[in-house]
Protein backbone atom coordinates (compact mmCIF):
# COMPACT_ATOMS: atom_id res chain seq x y z
CA UNK A 1 0.00 0.00 0.00
CA UNK A 2 1.39 3.31 -1.19
CA UNK A 3 2.30 5.84 1.38
CA UNK A 4 0.30 9.47 1.21
CA UNK A 5 2.83 12.21 -0.27
CA UNK A 6 2.66 15.81 0.93
CA UNK A 7 1.83 17.39 -2.59
CA UNK A 8 1.01 16.61 -6.04
CA UNK A 9 1.01 18.39 -9.35
CA UNK A 10 -1.47 17.60 -11.84
CA UNK A 11 -0.43 17.77 -15.06
CA UNK A 12 -1.97 14.81 -17.20
CA UNK A 13 -5.25 14.70 -18.82
CA UNK A 14 -7.18 11.63 -17.33
CA UNK A 15 -6.35 13.45 -12.97
CA UNK A 16 -7.50 16.62 -14.98
CA UNK A 17 -10.98 14.87 -16.20
CA UNK A 18 -10.98 13.40 -12.71
CA UNK A 19 -11.14 16.42 -10.95
CA UNK A 20 -13.85 18.00 -13.61
CA UNK A 21 -16.38 17.46 -11.46
CA UNK A 22 -17.81 18.64 -8.01
CA UNK A 23 -18.91 15.25 -6.75
CA UNK A 24 -16.03 14.07 -6.74
CA UNK A 25 -14.11 17.30 -5.25
CA UNK A 26 -16.24 17.07 -2.79
CA UNK A 27 -15.58 13.51 -1.77
CA UNK A 28 -11.56 14.23 -1.94
CA UNK A 29 -12.84 16.95 0.39
CA UNK A 30 -15.06 15.14 2.60
CA UNK A 31 -11.57 12.28 2.87
CA UNK A 32 -9.28 15.58 3.35
CA UNK A 33 -11.73 16.39 6.69
CA UNK A 34 -11.53 13.20 8.38
CA UNK A 35 -7.88 13.26 7.84
CA UNK A 36 -6.46 11.06 9.05
CA UNK A 37 -8.79 8.33 9.57
CA UNK A 38 -9.73 6.43 6.03
CA UNK A 39 -13.77 6.30 4.62
CA UNK A 40 -16.34 3.48 3.66
CA UNK A 41 -18.37 4.52 0.66
CA UNK A 42 -21.08 4.60 2.75
CA UNK A 43 -19.40 7.07 5.66
CA UNK A 44 -18.36 8.97 2.44
CA UNK A 45 -22.17 9.40 1.30
CA UNK A 46 -23.27 10.31 4.90
CA UNK A 47 -20.65 13.40 4.89
CA UNK A 48 -22.11 14.27 1.47
CA UNK A 49 -25.64 13.89 2.48
CA UNK A 50 -26.11 11.23 -0.37
CA UNK A 51 -26.61 7.73 -1.67
CA UNK A 52 -23.40 5.25 -1.82
CA UNK A 53 -24.55 4.39 -4.83
CA UNK A 54 -24.53 7.38 -6.71
CA UNK A 55 -20.46 7.37 -5.24
CA UNK A 56 -19.31 3.86 -6.60
CA UNK A 57 -18.06 5.22 -9.87
CA UNK A 58 -16.92 8.58 -8.85
CA UNK A 59 -14.85 6.61 -6.38
CA UNK A 60 -13.52 4.31 -9.09
CA UNK A 61 -12.30 7.10 -11.28
CA UNK A 62 -10.51 8.81 -8.60
CA UNK A 63 -8.97 5.33 -7.32
CA UNK A 64 -8.05 4.79 -11.02
CA UNK A 65 -5.68 8.51 -11.85
CA UNK A 66 -4.27 7.72 -8.32
CA UNK A 67 -6.39 10.52 -6.23
CA UNK A 68 -7.27 7.96 -3.45
CA UNK A 69 -6.19 4.93 -2.21
CA UNK A 70 -7.71 1.84 0.07
CA UNK A 71 -6.20 1.98 3.27
CA UNK A 72 -7.64 -0.89 4.53
CA UNK A 73 -10.47 -3.42 4.34
CA UNK A 74 -12.58 -5.14 6.49
CA UNK A 75 -15.11 -7.60 6.33
CA UNK A 76 -18.84 -6.35 7.14
CA UNK A 77 -21.81 -9.11 6.75
CA UNK A 78 -19.19 -11.66 4.72
CA UNK A 79 -18.75 -8.52 2.05
CA UNK A 80 -15.22 -7.00 1.89
CA UNK A 81 -15.32 -3.63 2.29
CA UNK A 82 -12.95 -0.87 1.70
CA UNK A 83 -11.69 2.30 3.08
CA UNK A 84 -10.35 4.93 1.64
CA UNK A 85 -7.93 7.97 1.93
CA UNK A 86 -6.81 10.70 0.24
CA UNK A 87 -3.48 9.43 -1.92
CA UNK A 88 -1.70 13.01 -0.77
CA UNK A 89 -2.23 15.98 1.43
CA UNK A 90 -2.86 19.07 -1.20
CA UNK A 91 -3.08 19.00 -4.71
CA UNK A 92 -1.69 21.70 -7.49
CA UNK A 93 -2.37 22.41 -11.22
CA UNK A 94 1.25 22.41 -12.85
CA UNK A 95 2.25 25.83 -14.07
CA UNK A 96 2.47 23.99 -18.20
CA UNK A 97 -1.41 23.44 -18.60
CA UNK A 98 -2.05 26.78 -18.34
CA UNK A 99 0.72 27.25 -21.82
CA UNK A 100 -1.15 28.60 -24.77
CA UNK A 101 -0.29 25.94 -26.79
CA UNK A 102 -0.83 23.17 -24.57
CA UNK A 103 -3.92 20.41 -25.78
CA UNK A 104 -4.86 20.31 -21.94
CA UNK A 105 -7.25 23.54 -21.75
CA UNK A 106 -10.74 22.14 -22.12
CA UNK A 107 -9.48 19.42 -19.30
CA UNK A 108 -8.12 22.03 -17.28
CA UNK A 109 -11.13 24.61 -17.16
CA UNK A 110 -13.18 21.76 -16.25
CA UNK A 111 -11.55 21.36 -13.33
CA UNK A 112 -11.20 24.97 -12.49
CA UNK A 113 -15.21 25.62 -13.00
CA UNK A 114 -15.54 22.22 -10.80
CA UNK A 115 -14.09 23.73 -8.26
CA UNK A 116 -15.76 26.72 -8.32
CA UNK A 117 -19.18 25.09 -8.51
CA UNK A 118 -17.71 22.86 -5.62
CA UNK A 119 -17.32 26.24 -3.65
CA UNK A 120 -20.59 28.28 -4.88
CA UNK A 121 -22.62 25.43 -3.60
CA UNK A 122 -21.26 25.25 -0.46
CA UNK A 123 -20.91 28.88 0.82
CA UNK A 124 -24.88 29.01 -0.66
CA UNK A 125 -25.80 26.24 1.57
CA UNK A 126 -23.72 27.31 4.98
CA UNK A 127 -25.30 31.10 3.90
CA UNK A 128 -29.41 30.16 3.97
CA UNK A 129 -28.64 27.80 6.78
CA UNK A 130 -27.14 30.18 9.11
CA UNK A 131 -23.92 28.31 9.72
CA UNK A 132 -21.39 30.90 9.01
CA UNK A 133 -19.30 31.60 11.70
CA UNK A 134 -19.78 35.10 13.30
CA UNK A 135 -16.89 35.23 16.54
CA UNK A 136 -17.29 38.05 18.54
CA UNK A 137 -15.49 41.09 18.45
CA UNK A 138 -14.04 43.70 21.06
CA UNK A 139 -17.15 45.08 21.58
CA UNK A 140 -18.88 41.59 22.16
CA UNK A 141 -20.65 41.96 19.13
CA UNK A 142 -20.62 39.39 16.56
CA UNK A 143 -18.23 40.02 13.54
CA UNK A 144 -18.27 38.35 10.38
CA UNK A 145 -14.76 36.00 9.93
CA UNK A 146 -16.23 35.68 6.55
CA UNK A 147 -14.67 38.12 4.00
CA UNK A 148 -15.31 38.51 -0.11
CA UNK A 149 -13.15 41.03 -2.46
CA UNK A 150 -13.77 41.02 -5.81
CA UNK A 151 -11.77 43.72 -7.94
CA UNK A 152 -10.10 44.34 -11.00
CA UNK A 153 -7.05 46.47 -11.34
CA UNK A 154 -4.08 47.37 -13.94
CA UNK A 155 -0.54 46.40 -12.36
CA UNK A 156 2.93 46.59 -13.39
CA UNK A 157 4.16 42.80 -14.60
CA UNK A 158 6.43 42.95 -11.54
CA UNK A 159 3.58 43.86 -8.97
CA UNK A 160 1.44 40.83 -10.51
CA UNK A 161 4.53 38.54 -9.77
CA UNK A 162 4.92 40.04 -6.23
CA UNK A 163 0.99 39.50 -5.50
CA UNK A 164 1.24 36.51 -6.78
CA UNK A 165 4.18 35.26 -4.34
CA UNK A 166 2.82 36.79 -1.68
CA UNK A 167 -0.15 34.93 -1.73
CA UNK A 168 1.67 31.52 -2.46
CA UNK A 169 3.77 32.11 0.94
CA UNK A 170 0.27 32.50 2.63
CA UNK A 171 -1.15 29.15 0.90
CA UNK A 172 2.11 27.21 1.60
CA UNK A 173 2.34 28.30 5.46
CA UNK A 174 -1.23 27.03 5.70
CA UNK A 175 -0.81 23.90 4.08
CA UNK A 176 2.92 23.63 6.64
CA UNK A 177 0.74 23.98 9.46
CA UNK A 178 -1.85 21.88 9.02
CA UNK A 179 -5.63 21.24 10.93
CA UNK A 180 -5.82 22.79 14.02
CA UNK A 181 -6.13 20.74 17.22
CA UNK A 182 -7.58 23.20 18.99
CA UNK A 183 -11.24 22.77 20.91
CA UNK A 184 -11.65 26.17 19.37
CA UNK A 185 -10.91 25.78 16.13
CA UNK A 186 -13.27 26.30 13.60
CA UNK A 187 -13.77 24.68 9.53
CA UNK A 188 -12.02 27.21 6.99
CA UNK A 189 -12.49 27.51 3.47
CA UNK A 190 -10.11 29.99 1.84
CA UNK A 191 -10.74 29.96 -2.38
CA UNK A 192 -8.04 32.32 -4.67
CA UNK A 193 -8.36 33.38 -8.01
CA UNK A 194 -5.68 35.36 -9.37
CA UNK A 195 -5.59 35.61 -12.86
CA UNK A 196 -3.83 38.43 -15.48
CA UNK A 197 -4.95 38.95 -19.17
CA UNK A 198 -4.09 39.91 -22.17
CA UNK A 199 -4.31 42.86 -23.37
CA UNK A 200 -7.07 42.80 -26.08
CA UNK A 201 -6.31 43.49 -30.08
CA UNK A 202 -7.51 47.05 -31.26
CA UNK A 203 -9.88 46.34 -32.75
CA UNK A 204 -11.75 44.06 -29.88
CA UNK A 205 -11.15 47.06 -27.70
CA UNK A 206 -13.38 49.64 -30.52
CA UNK A 207 -15.83 47.12 -30.77
CA UNK A 208 -16.02 46.80 -26.97
CA UNK A 209 -16.56 50.36 -26.83
CA UNK A 210 -19.49 50.69 -29.30
CA UNK A 211 -21.23 48.15 -26.96
CA UNK A 212 -20.52 50.06 -23.55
Amino acid sequence: MSDQVKEREIKDVATLKALADPVRLAILNALYKREPSPLSVKEIAAELGDTPTKLYRHIKQLEQVGLIMVAETRLVSGIVESRYRNAQKSLRLAPEVFADETSKRPEVLGALLAAMDLVRSDFELKYLTDRLELPPGPDGRPRASSQFSHFSMRLRPERVVRLRNQLGVILDELAEEGDSADEDAIDVTLFTLLYATKSAPPADRSAHADRV
